[in-house]
C-alpha cells in the first residue's frame, strides 16, 4: 500500500479505543443514552449550589460568598448561582437532580491524576484500568455493532479507554459528511497484527460512512445552541441525535473552572455558559422527542477548598455536588451536604462516593444490574430515575 493509505489507516487505528458493547446493547434495546459533561478545571460546588442558611458559608467566604439575593431558590436551605437561571427552570420542572457531596477516599489534588480517577472509577489508592463505562463490555456473545458506540464531541477519549471496540472523536460534523467508503479500503494480509489494524480501520470507516449518509439527509435542519464552545458541542450532539445516529454515549466538555483568582466573574461566566448550553440542549431534545430517554450528567476532577484564598479565588479541594438532568430523572436533592463545621484540614468531607452514581447509571439507567460498581450501591440514590 502507498504511504498516504498507510497513514490514514494508522490514524484511523488511533481513533478506536472503546465503549462498552454491553452498554451499547442495553442502550439500543431501551433507547436510552448518556451525555457526559466534563467541568474541566474543577468546579467550585460551594458557589454553585449555595447553602443559604448556613452562617459558616459566609464566614469561610467573606468576599466571594454569594448573598441569598444572588441565588435562585431551590429550597429553604439551598440556592443556585443566579447565572444558572436557565437550569433553574429545569429544576422547577422536576427534571434536575442535585447529588450532594461527591468525592472519593484519599483525594488527589492533581488535575491530571484526579480526572483520570473519575474517568476510570478509581480512588486515591488505585486507578481503574479502563474507562468506568467499559468494564462490562468484552467477550459478550451476540454483540450487536452500532454505528458508533460512543462519540466524544470535545476530543477527549480517556473516559472510554479499553482494549477493543469502536467509538469516535468528532469535532466537526462537516468532516464526517465528506467521508467516503474508499478512504480506507478493505484489504487482506498474512500479518495478523496489521490485519487487525486494517479490519478495525475498515470498521471505523464503515461507521463514519454510515454517519455521513445520515448527516447529509438531515443536515437541512440546523440547531444553534448558545453557550460558547459548549453550546457548539451540543449543537453537534443534537445534530447527530436528530439524524438517527445510533450512539448510546456522548461526551462534551467546558473548561475554565480552575478559579484560583478572580473567581466571582470567572465562575459566573463559566456557569452561565454551562446553564445556557445545557438548557438549550434540553429544549432541542424535547423538540425531537428525545428528552425522556436522555440522561445528562456533570462531573469534574474535584471540588474547591471551603475557604476563599487571598486572591478572591479558591484552591483545589475535595467534595462537590453534581447534576443529573433528563425527562426520566426524579428531580430534587439526593445525599447529604458536607458539614461546613466539620472540615478536614480546610476541606469538606465527602458524603457520597461518586462511584455510587456510576452504579445507579449502570444498573438503573442502562439496566445492567451486574456491574463493577455493585459494591458502591447506595440506597440513598434509589429511585433517582423514573421506572428504573
Amino acid at each position: 500500500m502507498d504511504r498516504r493509505t498507510a497513514l490514514k489507516i494508522l490514524t484511523a487505528g488511533l481513533m478506536i479505543p472503546v465503549v462498552p458493547i454491553k452498554i451499547a446493547h442495553a442502550a439500543k434495546k431501551s433507547g436510552r443514552r448518556l451525555v457526559l459533561i466534563e467541568l474541566s478545571g474543577a468546579n467550585d460546588g460551594l458557589n454553585t449550589v449555595i447553602p443559604n442558611k448556613d452562617h459558616r458559608y459566609r464566614e469561610l467566604r467573606p468576599n466571594i460568598g454569594l448573598d441569598k439575593s444572588e441565588t435562585i431558590s431551590l429550597s429553604n436551605d439551598f440556592g443556585l448561582h443566579e447565572s444558572m437561571e436557565p437550569m433553574g427552570r429545569i429544576w422547577e420542572s422536576g427534571e434536575m437532580a442535585v447529588v450532594h457531596g461527591l468525592g472519593y477516599p484519599g483525594a488527589n489534588r492533581s488535575h491530571f491524576k484526579s480526572i483520570a480517577l473519575w474517568e476510570t472509577g478509581g480512588d486515591g489508592t488505585a486507578a481503574g484500568r479502563s474507562g468506568w463505562l467499559t468494564e462490562d463490555v468484552e467477550n459478550m456473545p451476540g454483540q450487536e455493532q452500532l454505528e458508533a458506540h460512543g462519540i466524544s464531541l470535545d476530543g477527549g477519549m480517556g473516559i472510554f479507554s479499553s482494549a477493543s471496540g469502536v467509538w469516535l472523536s468528532m469535532t466537526s460534523a462537516q468532516q464526517f459528511m465528506e467521508l467516503t467508503s474508499d478512504e480506507v479500503p478493505s484489504m487482506k494480509t498474512e500479518n495478523q497484527a496489521l490485519q487487525m489494524l486494517l479490519d478495525r480501520a475498515h470498521t471505523l470507516n464503515s461507521s463514519m460512512e454510515s454517519i455521513s449518509r445520515k448527516l447529509k439527509k438531515s443536515y437541512a435542519r440546523e440547531f444553534r445552541i448558545e453557550g460558547g464552545d459548549l453550546g457548539a458541542q451540543f449543537s453537534r450532539a443534537i445534530l447527530l441525535i436528530n439524524a438517527g445516529i445510533n450512539s448510546p454515549i456522548l461526551k462534551v466538555k467546558i473548561g475554565g473552572f480552575d478559579t484560583h483568582e478572580g473567581q466571582p466573574w470567572r465562575h459566573r461566566n463559566r456557569l452561565r455558559n454551562l446553564a445556557r448550553a445545557t438548557a438549550g440542549f434540553s429544549k432541542a431534545l424535547k423538540q425531537i422527542n428525545q428528552w425522556d430517554n436522555t440522561l445528562i450528567m456533570t462531573y469534574s476532577e474535584f471540588g474547591r477548598r471551603a475557604a476563599e484564598n487571598y486572591t478572591e479565588g479558591t484552591d483545589h479541594g475535595t467534595a462537590a455536588p453534581h447534576f443529573l438532568l433528563g425527562g426520566s430523572v426524579n428531580g430534587g436533592f439526593w445525599g447529604v451536604h458536607p458539614d461546613l463545621g466539620n472540615l478536614n484540614e480546610g476541606d469538606m468531607i465527602f458524603t457520597m462516593d461518586y462511584r455510587s452514581v456510576y452504579e445507579r447509571i449502570l444498573s438503573d439507567w442502562f439496566m445492567l444490574k451486574e456491574n463493577k460498581f455493585f459494591k458502591f450501591r447506595n440506597d440513598e440514590l434509589k429511585n433517582i430515575f423514573q421506572n428504573s
